[in-house]
C-alpha cells in the first residue's frame, strides 16, 4: 500500500451529499473482482450519457459533459469533496478501488458511511472529516479559482487552503500510523514474520504430526 504523509493537490468538487456506492460504481462492476480497471467506470450514471458494461470500452461512450468529473479545469484533481454521508449503501470495496485508481488520494467530507470509511483506510485512501462549514469554504475556494490546490496534512492532521487557513481533522492513531507508513493488514502483519516463523518451527518441533 502507498504511504501518506502530505498531498498537495487539485479539488474535484462533488457538490451532493448521500452519494452512495452504486453511483461511485454501478453494479453491473462487481462482476470483477480483481481490484483494479474500475477508474475509467467512476461515478459512471453521472459521468457517461450512454450505459456501460465491464464489455463495452468506455472511450466508445458519449460523456456527460455538464458532470463535474468532466470539466477540463478539474483535470487531474487528486482531492475529491463531496457533502455529508457519503459512500452510503452497499458494503462494497469497489468502490474505493475506483476512486484509488482513478486518481484521488483522499476525500474530504462532513460525514461517511462507516463501511466505506473503514474500506478507504484499509486501500489507502484517507477520508476526511471535516465540519460543513470547512467543507464549504472548500467548496468556495474552488469556485474561485478551478486551479487552487490545497494541502492535506495527515503528519499534522490539518488541511491547509491557499489563502492561509487551516482546517484540524481527527483520526485513530493506529490507522494514521499504518498510512503514514503504507501499511495495510497484510503488511502490518508481515512486520512480525520472524516471529510467526519462530513460531511455526516451535510448533513443528513440539506438534509434528499437523505438519505432516
Amino acid at each position: 500500500m502507498r504511504a501518506f504523509t502530505i498531498l498537495s493537490g487539485k479539488v474535484l468538487p462533488l457538490d451532493r451529499a448521500n452519494v452512495d456506492t452504486d453511483a461511485i460504481i454501478p453494479k453491473q462492476y462487481l462482476k470483477s473482482i480483481r481490484r483494479t480497471g474500475f477508474g475509467p467506470f467512476l461515478f459512471d450514471d453521472w459521468r457517461y450519457l450512454d450505459p456501460g458494461t465491464l464489455d463495452i470500452d468506455p472511450a466508445t461512450r458519449r460523456v456527460n459533459t455538464d458532470f463535474v468529473l468532466n470539466r477540463p479545469e478539474h483535470a487531474g484533481a487528486t482531492i475529491l469533496v463531496a457533502r455529508e454521508n457519503f459512500g452510503c449503501g452497499s458494503s462494497r470495496e469497489h468502490a474505493i478501488w475506483a476512486i484509488d485508481e482513478y486518481g484521488f488520494r483522499c476525500v474530504i467530507a462532513p460525514s461517511y458511511a462507516d463501511i466505506f470509511f473503514s474500506n478507504s483506510f484499509n486501500n489507502g485512501v484517507l477520508p476526511v472529516v471535516l465540519k460543513p462549514n470547512e467543507v464549504q469554504a472548500i467548496f468556495e475556494v474552488v469556485a474561485n479559482d478551478a486551479q487552487a490546490e490545497i494541502s492535506v496534512d495527515l503528519p499534522a492532521q490539518q488541511v491547509r487552503l491557499p489563502d492561509g487557513r487551516a482546517f484540524g481533522f481527527e483520526i485513530d492513531a493506529g490507522r494514521k500510523d499504518k498510512l503514514i507508513r503504507g501499511l495495510d493488514a497484510i503488511g502490518e502483519t508481515l512486520l512480525q514474520s520472524d516471529a510467526i516463523r519462530a513460531y511455526e518451527a516451535k510448533r513443528q518441533a513440539t506438534a509434528p504430526w499437523l505438519f505432516a
